[in-house]
């Protein structure tokens, strides 16, 4: 597995960049990305030619994350970073509190930022934007670029009827973790070149020939470790999937189920915690993190392997069922339906949480034991954890997503971005603060895998592990992209403070 200088200048035959892109091996082939870091930063004006302000729709997570990124990026720079928001929201004070105002014309309505902006970021909750999208888009200046960090937008015009209009370059940069990730790791940036949330990058419409110059310029702003081209479809399809499968609903199945069979065991409370959530946001996600998926297994003991193998060759198929049928319900716009409905069901009440449930409770002193131990993997939740991964990765594979998509959406997000916050708060803690997208999808998928692992894989787990299931994940092609990803890797790991 190499990664080498590409001395092609384009990242499309009508997309010229100031970057350097490299080449990255990848099982089959190769495939093209951009390595970020703060030295490119005095490319951005360059990259970012013809476009004299950005505006950033919205202030979720996403928004006030990215917002600060470009701003303080492209500070010195004639480029503008403003936030519009609606009438009314909630969250202009926070945005006042990081410095954008209305005095200096970096805060304002978001049809007014619409207006006046040449690349219009558009980070508002994917069910607002498919209310309000067609006001967004007929206060576009002309030539104006449209800016998305999420496929949403493009199952809704899909499953609608209804498109991006003519005229105006679509493109999307989608950071792979949360939006507190994608600051927290800019901020650490300042101290370590390179570090921060990797993105993937699509071109949909490109008018005049500049839009993938546009999107690799924004990803480099942000502070992405690096960068690699996806289409807007493909990313849509993985993202959504991946956050009702490893990345979030299967996590919540896998902790829930694992902690019931622990106490069943008659371990207790704060001991089956550790062996259930805490060992899959902690040792697991670290060791696959710093020395890939295969090492969670070769580190074991014989004994531990033996367990291993009996979990994982349980899970991999009843896992790979659920998953298949979350692809085809996204694909065929049956999930995005569904979260329309629970909008317009929901409105503007907040959604029940999930974090009642008895385990939880023993959360806080096992956070508090840390200090004190340095917790073992256990082999059997490795297992499980494992197998549901390479469950998801097979089926995007299967459903032809690049390497570098699957690798980042069902790997690297999970375990460089959302575990570690998992990790320092709890499971139930990022299943009720995430966006309600991902919080409608996990609680739907998550009491399915649940049920799976309770019902199929934990009573199959007393046989001996099916060989062939065994060989094909040692052997798989996910490690050698994994060890090519892991090359563009920054030597710093998330830093998350306790609540």
């Amino acid at each position: 597995m190499t990664t080498s200088t590409s001395t092609t200048a384009s990242t499309s035959a009508t997309a010229p960049t100031v970057f350097t892109l490299e080449t990255m091996d990848v099982p089959g082939g190769t495939e093209t990305v951009l390595r970020g870091g703060r030295h490119l930063f005095p490319l951005l004006p360059r990259a970012f030619a013809g476009v004299r302000r950005i505006g950033v729709i919205g202030w979720g997570p996403q928004g006030r994350a990215q917002a600060r990124n470009l701003r303080d990026s492209l500070a010195g720079t004639d480029i503008t970073v403003a936030v519009g928001l609606r009438p009314g929201s909630a969250s202009a004070s926070d945005a006042r509190a990081h410095g954008f105002t209305e005095e200096d014309g970096t805060l304002g309505d978001w049809l007014d930022v619409t207006a006046g902006s040449d690349l219009v970021i558009l980070l508002i909750a994917d069910a607002a934007l498919a209310a309000h999208h067609q006001e967004i888009f007929a206060r576009l200046r002309p030539g104006a670029t449209i800016g998305l960090s999420h496929g949403f937008l493009l199952g809704h015009l899909r499953e609608t009827g209804g498109r991006f209009p003519a005229g105006h370059g679509v493109i999307a940069v989608c950071p792979k973790g949360m939006g507190d990730s994608v600051r927290r790791l800019y901020e650490q940036g300042a101290e370590i070149n390179g570090a921060g949330i990797n993105s993937s990058y699509a071109v949909h419409a490109d008018p005049d020939g500049r839009a993938g110059s546009l999107a690799l310029a924004w990803s480099v702003a942000l502070g992405s470790p690096y960068t690699f081209r996806t289409t807007l479809e493909s990313e849509y399809l993985s993202d959504i999937v991946g956050e009702r499968a490893i990345l979030l609903g299967a996590v919540h199945g896998i902790v829930e189920s694992l902690y019931a069979r622990y106490r069943l065991e008659g371990d207790d409370p704060v001991t089956a915690y550790e062996r259930s959530c805490e060992n899959v946001t902690g040792p697991i996600a670290r060791t696959i993190s710093h020395s890939g998926l295969r090492a969670v297994r070769e580190e074991l003991d014989p004994a531990g392997r033996d367990v291993f193998d009996r979990a994982y060759a349980a899970t991999y198929a009843p896992a790979r069922e659920i998953i298949a049928e979350i692809y085809d319900e996204v694909a065929d716009g049956t999930e995005l339906r569904s979260v329309i409905l629970a909008e317009r069901r929901l409105g503007t009440r907040p959604m029940s949480r999930i974090g009642a449930s008895p385990m939880w409770a023993a959360g806080a002193e096992a956070r508090a034991r840390r200090a004190d131990r340095t917790l073992p993997v256990d082999p059997f939740t490795a297992g499980v954890f494992t197998g549901t991964m390479t469950a998801q990765i097979d089926e995007f594979a299967e459903r032809g997503h690049p390497w570098s998509e699957i690798v980042n959406e069902s790997v690297i997000e999970a375990v460089d971005s959302l575990l570690p916050y998992m990790h320092a708060r709890d499971v139930a803690y990022m299943v009720d603060n995430c966006s309600r997208t991902a919080r409608l999808g996990a609680r739907r998928w998550g009491p399915r895998f649940q049920a799976a692992y309770e019902q199929i894989v934990y009573p199959a787990a007393g046989a001996p592990a099916d060989p062939a299931v065994l060989d094909a994940f040692t052997t798989h092609p996910v490690h050698e992209a994994l060890a090519a990803a892991a090359k563009l890797r920054p030597p710093v790991d998330i830093s998350v403070a306790q609540p």
